[in-house]
């Protein structure tokens, strides 16, 4: 609107009660002036306010009635309503509530700004002029503090204000001046209403407690009487509640050790890995256990998984089609291994393990998981250096043999076992379609391996595969199996 404007009325009206105007930017207000001890006059004053004009206009809280004030003769001025300065549309979020943090979530609110709090409602009043729709949250601005941030949000023209109950709110508005408006009223609404709640005093909802008050509210640094008298209390309370931490962590102390003591006697009264083991409470597993390991608690020289594999492939695999190169089932293939690793009654023959494929892959897992390979670490670089080094056949053939000699009996007796197998595999040829190279490949990596990857992994294959090759070629001579 283009200014203030006002409209003296008659002495005649002085009794009539005033009503609020209906326009969202008039009010009615009635304004006492005392020029002197006896002679008193009321006016009635009509204001069309512009949003500039709303921040000039000194705001005090609501008077009970007027007998209760007296009037001072310097034009002092009271207003009896609450009034709505401002209200647009901004983005809100609430990132802290009694000092704890919250997660920032921006809303686009209606926010009202009256004379002592900001409202929020979810919808924008009605042109009829009723309240806006939803329930309104309210912040109360007496000794709140608001400044100007740039490291809470990523956007611009963000303002944030601090409660004096820790809460925190950002407000954001897309333009600099609308956001510098919104600052300033504000401020400006704080500082009236901080400074007409001086000697007020802080309580909690439904609570006798007082608050403590905020540094930006008058007597913050000065102590009330009544928390003097209440010191000495609060001294002997802190002493108590040292004196109980005190006995309490003596107390504590003497726990601790009882409960070494007792974890020291069960761990002594544990039985012991073999007492499990016996009675069947632990069991060991054949997949990834040690070659000379299995063969001790089996009794045997040749672990009894392989002495099965190989009889059942002997059986009915011989002249299958890629034995050993064509890969099985996995979830089949680790099926078997875990009814092995329990120890359950194991029958080849039985429909499920139908495929002969699933039972040879299992061999080959089992020697791939040996923590130990079955040509052990401590021979890799011998066998390799009889297969570069030495030319003649015959020399070659009794290096290999003296070497494999020197093997621990399980590794001589399970390597015998199996390169006679793959001998006969190898006589079947024409019908399997394997050859020498082929089963030297998949077998080479498979039965040894170096214990540190230092040199070039293609070359450790490259010789893997033919001392495989060779002592499959020679496996009569070197094992001392009879000619058929």
């Amino acid at each position: 609107m283009a200014g203030m404007r006002i409209t003296n009325v008659a002495d005649a009206v002085k009794q009539q009660p005033l009503i609020p105007s209906q326009q969202n930017s008039v009010v009615m207000m009635r304004v006492k002036n005392s020029q002197s001890s006896g002679d008193r006059h009321s006016q009635s004053k009509s204001m069309v306010l512009q949003e500039s004009d709303f921040f000039q206009i000194p705001i005090l809280r609501h008077r009970r009635n007027q007998s209760q004030h007296s009037v001072s003769g310097g034009g002092a001025s009271a207003f009896e309503l609450s009034l709505d300065l401002k209200s647009e549309y901004l983005n809100m979020a609430k990132i802290s509530e009694g000092g704890k943090k919250q997660r920032k979530n921006w809303t686009l609110i209606w926010t009202v700004l009256t004379s002592e709090q900001l409202q929020f409602y979810k919808e924008k009043p009605r042109e009829t002029g009723s309240k806006a729709g939803g329930k309104a949250d309210v912040v109360q601005l007496c000794g709140a503090i608001i400044e100007w941030t740039t490291e809470k949000s990523s956007r611009k023209n963000v303002f944030q204000i601090t409660t004096y109950t820790g809460n925190q709110y950002l407000f954001q508005a897309d333009s600099y001046s609308t956001a510098s408006l919104w600052y300033n009223a504000i401020r400006q609404t704080i500082d009236s209403s901080t400074k007409a709640g001086e000697g007020l005093v802080l309580r909690r909802a439904n609570s006798t407690e007082n608050l403590p008050r905020h540094s930006s509210l008058p007597g913050y640094t000065s102590a009330s009487p009544i928390t003097k008298q209440r010191n000495p209390l609060h001294r002997r309370s802190m002493n108590m509640f040292g004196s109980s931490k005190l006995k309490h962590s003596t107390s504590d102390g003497s726990d601790k050790s009882s409960v070494k003591n007792r974890l020291r006697k069960f761990i002594s009264r544990r039985p012991s890995m073999q007492t499990l083991q016996d009675k069947g409470l632990i069991k060991d597993r054949v997949f990834g256990c040690h070659l000379l390991t299995l063969c001790q608690r089996e009794r045997t020289t040749v672990p009894r998984f392989i002495q099965i594999c190989v009889n059942t492939v002997n059986k009915r695999g011989l002249e299958v089609d890629g034995i050993y190169r064509v890969s099985g089932n996995l979830a089949t293939v680790q099926k078997l291994r875990y009814i092995v690793d329990q120890e359950e009654d194991l029958d080849l023959d039985h429909p499920q393990w139908e495929d002969i494929h699933v039972i040879t892959g299992a061999l080959k897992m089992f020697f791939r998981e040996l923590p130990e390979p079955l040509f052990p670490f401590c021979f890799f670089q011998q066998f390799v250096d009889a297969i570069t080094e030495i030319k003649d056949p015959k020399l070659k053939v009794q290096a290999m043999k003296k070497l494999i000699e020197q093997l621990p009996k399980a590794n001589q007796d399970t390597m015998k076992l199996l390169f006679s197998h793959l001998q006969r595999v190898l006589a079947c040829s024409k019908k399997n379609l394997m050859s020498t190279q082929s089963i030297g490949i998949i077998f080479g990596p498979t039965l040894m391996w170096p214990e540190l990857d230092t040199g070039n992994m293609a070359i450790n294959m490259l010789y893997q595969n033919h001392i495989v090759e060779f002592i499959l070629i020679k496996c009569q001579d070197i094992f001392n199996l009879d000619r058929k």
